[in-house]
């Protein structure tokens, strides 16, 4: 048998878990507004991708293209600049990757432009390797995009993209 004090106990420590209960559910619904409004806005979101058009871009030239506020490189490269990135592959190189695991296409390179060193923009066909020149601190990048002298630490990095067909790919 129960005594009142214990009925009284219960009741209490009822009404404690049910206030704390609800305190959880309003500080949630309270914070949830300013944790969303800190999510992208949809203009935003429309430039997280953007779509090329690769018949504009001539075999052995390169294209610049604005995403996120940063160049990106597209080259359209030759058979002989291929065969040339390939062989560069055994090179003494500052951060080692294959050609290969940077392409999914050997003839289309695409890549930030921005320099790892101190995010300056490479100038094309510049430099000592046939590929990119930072004049800004000197670091050179070969037909690969892989720094190959100079103080950048990293290659140019290579940026999500996908082919939607044969002559269209979506960055982002």
């Amino acid at each position: 048998m129960t005594t009142h004090n214990e009925v009284v106990e219960e009741r209490r420590n009822f009404l404690y878990i049910a206030t704390g209960a609800a305190g959880i559910v309003a500080a949630g619904a309270t914070a949830w507004p300013l944790v969303d409004q800190m999510n992208p806005s949809k203009d935003v979101l429309a430039l997280s991708s953007i779509e090329v058009d690769l018949n504009a871009i001539a075999l052995g030239h390169t294209a610049v293209f604005l995403w996120r506020g940063n160049p990106v490189f597209i080259r359209h490269r030759t058979p002989a600049e291929i065969t040339e990135a390939r062989a560069d592959d055994t090179a003494d190189l500052v951060d080692p990757q294959r050609d290969e695991d940077r392409v999914q296409k050997a003839e289309w390179l695409i890549m930030s432009g921005v320099c790892t060193h101190l995010g300056c923009v490479p100038i094309d066909q510049k430099g000592d390797f046939g590929g990119w020149y930072c004049p800004c601190h000197g670091s050179h990048y070969d037909i690969s995009g892989r720094i190959r002298k100079g103080p950048a630490p990293r290659n140019l990095p290579i940026v999500k993209y996908a082919f939607l067909n044969d002559t269209t790919v979506k960055i982002g």
